[in-house]
C-alpha cells in the first residue's frame, strides 16, 4: 500500500502539470478563437479595409496566437522558453523539407494577399476551378460553385496557375452570335436585335450596342451582337436576350435554320 503511495506521489506533479497544460490549452484555443473573430469583425466593418484582408489578417492572428499557447503548455511542463528555441532549431531542417507544401501554401498566401488577384464574393477560374470567393486564409483559398459545393484550392496551387476574375471590373461585355436564314431580311433581324437591347435597362448605353453581320455560315448568316452591362447582370442578361430574340424572329417570320445536310447517291 505504501509503494502504491509512494508511486502515486511521484507520478502527482506530472498529473497537475498535464491538467495545467490542459486548462491554458483550452483556454487558449479559446481565446485565439475569440480575438481572431473580434480582429476579422472590427477590419470587415472599416470601409476603407476589404473582407479579404480582414479574414487574412483574422487567419495570421489565429496561428500566432496558438503557436503562443504551444509555447506556454510546454513551459508548463518545464520545458523553457530557450530549450523550446534550440529544439525548434535543431528540427527546422525536418520540418521544413516534410512541409514543404504547407510552407509554399503560406507563401503563396502572403503574395495573394499582397497582390490581390481576387477578393471574397468574386466569381473566378483558377486554374480551371471556377467558383465565387468565399475564404482566403493562409493555406487555402475556398470557393463554392454554383450550384453550392465547396472547393479548396491549396494556395500554392491558386498562386502558380492562370487566374481568371469574372467580377474584378464592374461591368463586362455581353457578346451573342444568332443565326438567321439566307433568304431573311438582315437589316430587319438587325433592328430586332438592336431594339431588344435597348429596351432591356440592363445594356448600357455607353459603349453603344453593337450589331453586325460577322460570318456567312453554311446554312446561316450569322449576326453577332456586342452589348455592355454590370458584372451582376451579365447571365440574367443573356438568357433574356437569347429568348427575346427567339421569340420576336417567330413573330415577325425571320427564321433560325438548322444545319443542312446533301445526300448524293449514285447511280451504278
Amino acid at each position: 500500500m505504501e509503494n502504491v503511495i509512494e508511486q502515486a506521489g511521484a507520478y502527482w506533479p506530472l498529473v497537475v502539470s498535464g491538467a495545467k497544460a490542459l486548462v491554458v490549452l483550452v483556454l487558449g484555443w479559446i481565446a485565439a478563437g475569440l480575438i481572431s473573430g473580434a480582429v476579422r469583425s472590427r477590419i470587415n466593418k472599416t470601409p476603407q479595409i476589404d473582407e479579404t484582408l480582414g479574414n487574412f489578417v483574422a487567419s495570421l492572428i489565429r496561428w500566432v496566437l496558438l503557436a503562443i499557447v504551444l509555447v506556454a503548455v510546454l513551459g508548463v511542463f518545464g520545458i523553457e522558453a530557450t530549450s523550446l528555441v534550440a529544439m525548434l532549431g535543431a528540427a527546422t531542417l525536418a520540418i521544413g523539407l516534410a512541409l514543404q507544401g504547407t510552407l509554399s501554401d503560406l507563401a503563396a498566401g502572403f503574395m495573394l494577399i499582397l497582390f490581390r488577384p481576387y477578393k471574397l464574393g468574386q466569381f473566378v477560374d483558377i486554374g480551371g476551378t471556377a467558383g465565387t470567393v468565399k475564404d482566403l486564409n493562409l493555406f487555402v483559398t475556398e470557393l463554392v460553385t454554383p450550384d453550392n459545393v465547396q472547393i479548396i484550392v491549396p494556395n500554392g496551387q491558386a498562386w502558380g496557375s492562370i487566374i481568371t476574375n469574372y467580377s474584378a471590373h464592374d461591368t463586362r461585355r455581353l457578346d451573342i452570335t444568332y443565326g438567321i436564314d439566307y433568304g431573311d431580311d438582315i437589316e430587319k433581324a438587325k433592328a430586332i436585335i438592336l431594339r431588344l437591347a435597348e429596351a432591356d435597362g440592363r445594356v448600357l448605353s455607353s459603349p453603344e450596342p453593337w450589331v453586325r453581320v460577322t460570318n456567312l455560315g453554311d446554312s446561316s448568316v450569322d449576326i453577332s451582337t456586342r452589348l455592355w452591362c454590370k458584372a451582376a447582370d451579365y447571365w440574367e442578361l443573356k438568357w433574356a436576350m437569347i429568348q427575346g430574340v427567339k421569340e420576336t424572329f417567330d413573330a415577325e417570320g425571320i427564321s433560325i435554320p438548322y444545319p443542312h445536310s446533301v445526300e448524293i447517291q449514285k447511280e451504278g
